[in-house]
């Protein structure tokens, strides 16, 4: 489902609110944490899960110690 939504200042940050309908289906609940990740294609919103945390740091530093070598696997 894609939904526009608008964003606002709170505090010294910019905030998105998510549709209650959507936040019901999604089991989200106000105070719960979830994951944003920068895309190709945008942003990812994901509900926080520790093990995906984990597991998306652990990519970070592979991908950064294999830099060189993963650009020339991306030739």
């Amino acid at each position: 489902m894609v939904r526009e939504v608008k964003l606002r200042q709170v505090g010294g940050s910019v905030g998105a609110t998510v549709p209650k309908d959507m936040a019901d289906r999604l089991n989200l609940a106000v105070g719960d944490r979830i994951l944003v990740v920068e895309t190709e294609q945008g942003i990812l919103l994901s509900p926080y899960d520790p093990t995906v945390e984990k597991a998306l740091a652990l990519a970070a530093r592979t991908a950064k110690t294999y830099r060189n070598a993963l650009r020339q696997l991306a030739k």
